[in-house]
């Protein structure tokens, strides 16, 4: 019995010193694996090919091998850059410590393609912008109105009813722009999408209402005619029997365009001035890039029907009574249709339409007041240096 015992205790003794002696020859391999992996090259390694087309495809572009990429001096090397510090204080606000030639400050809505060289990506680059602002249910007047501009007009539509793909059925739709927010206005969209930085590629802007007939009108014979005329601010002559308010937007049926009217007794303090001249409405109105620059700054955040922003149209162009006109023998109808009043709410008893146009009135009042409160508060800043 205790001779067993004895040779089992060696029998054990002996596995555990071969297991320790296995392992430091194991650490004694690894270390010496490890200090000699560095200088081993990586071409000499027999990659599977799948690896080697995956590594390809990451590290190369424009089918360049990436030896043949040069990267920034600065990368690798520390945390200490080498480029020296940049400032220019001409670049735009926030990017003064880039290098002017990598600057981009304006854009435009082109589409592009997700593959291929980006300067093969446009056939066509349309010269100008046109913006309805829509609900489904005038989905017959739009597409009757999107067939009258050709290929060198993009267009962009403002849903106020989420309504977007259900527009796919019309063969254009594919190509527009659509931007969808739920019951606001074409003066809020403008202002939010419209920045004059965003659509400086296009020569001019249309900020169509939704309810215009257009079986008179033709796009690139208008755009003839406000540059004949030399028009920054523009609409389309009204049909007289629909739906008119101010008779300077009255189609005269003798001429391609007028730049002043009369209206009743006392409504027009100077010949030169709103209404009976450097006028336009806010359903059709029409801006050259330099003008909408001019307007979009003037369009406040929070004053979404843009009521009053036509009498102050003037002050983006000079002369006024000159670059603001009427374009007669390009004409539409406006057919009054009260779609925007149905985006209102009952409130205190008052229907839904009822709201809309009591807060229309009001934002006509207040605009009215910050704009004199501003001309005041500049020309007594000059008084008072």
């Amino acid at each position: 019995m205790g001779t067993s015992h004895r040779s089992g205790v060696l029998k054990r003794s002996n596995d555990g010193a071969r297991l320790i002696i296995t392992t430091i020859m194991g650490v004694v391999f690894g270390y010496f694996i490890g200090v000699s992996f560095p200088s081993v090259s990586l071409s000499k390694i027999n990659l599977p090919s799948s690896l080697i087309s995956s590594l390809d495809m990451a590290f190369n572009d424009d089918h360049q091998n990436s030896g043949d990429r040069s990267f920034p001096e600065n990368l690798g090397s520390g945390s200490t850059p080498l480029t020296p510090k940049i400032y220019v204080p001409t670049n735009p606000r926030g990017a003064q410590s880039l290098p002017p030639g990598i600057v981009v400050s304006e854009t435009d809505f082109y589409m592009r393609r997700l593959w291929g060289e980006p300067s093969e990506d446009l056939k066509r680059k349309p010269k100008y912008l046109v913006t309805f602002t829509v609900g489904l249910n005038q989905k017959n007047i739009i597409n009757a109105a999107v067939k009258k501009f050709s290929e060198d007009f993009q267009i962009m539509l403002f849903h106020y009813d989420g309504q977007t793909t259900e527009w796919d059925q019309f063969e254009w739709s594919q190509r527009a722009i659509h931007v969808s927010v739920r019951k606001q206005t074409k003066w809020w969209y403008a202002k939010r999408f419209l920045h004059p930085d965003v659509v400086a590629a296009y020569e001019y802007i249309f900020i169509w209402d939704e309810d215009l007939g257009v079986e008179h009108f033709n796009a690139d014979r208008y755009m003839d005619l406000v540059k004949k005329h030399g028009l920054e601010i523009s609409q389309p002559g009204l049909e007289p029997n629909n739906g008119l308010t101010w008779q300077m937007t009255k189609r005269r049926g003798d001429r391609e365009v007028h730049k002043d009217t009369e209206e009743k007794p006392g409504w027009c303090s100077d010949p030169h001035l709103p209404p009976c001249a450097a006028f336009v409405e806010i359903m059709a109105p029409v801006f050259s890039r330099e003008a909408w620059r001019c307007v979009w700054h003037m369009i406040q955040n929070d004053l979404v029907h843009g009521w009053g922003l036509d009498f102050a149209l003037r002050r983006c162009v000079e002369p006024a009574h000159e670059k603001i006109g009427v374009v007669d023998s390009q004409w539409i109808v406006h057919q009054v249709i009260p779609s925007l009043g149905s985006q209102g709410e009952t409130d205190k008893g008052k229907a839904p339409w009822q709201g809309v146009r009591d807060r229309c009135k009001n934002e006509w009042a207040l605009f009215q007041d910050r704009l004199s409160n501003a001309d005041k508060a500049f020309f007594l800043g000059r008084q008072n240096p």
